[in-house]
């Protein structure tokens, strides 16, 4: 017997990637998977559910900071 499978985050909240560290939005599901895709934009990517969890404040947090920095050093449009 499967263990339960841990609730999917919901639509437009962020969660990480937990095999990358990788911190997004989650943007729906695509058959068995998790889309998440980067803070600021780019490339969705797709995780298996057991893999992903709710982003804390935190990581929240210095994600956007981190996004905002590189973002005013041109690095990202």
């Amino acid at each position: 017997m499967k263990p339960p499978q841990p609730p999917e985050p919901p639509i437009g909240s962020y969660a990480v990637d937990t095999r990358t560290g990788r911190l997004g939005t989650v943007m729906g599901s695509e058959g068995p998977y998790v889309q998440l895709r980067p803070l600021g934009g780019g490339r969705e990517w797709d995780c298996v559910p057991e893999a992903v969890r709710q982003a804390t404040t935190a990581e929240r947090l210095s994600a956007a900071t981190a996004y905002v920095n590189a973002r005013s050093r041109g690095e990202v449009s």
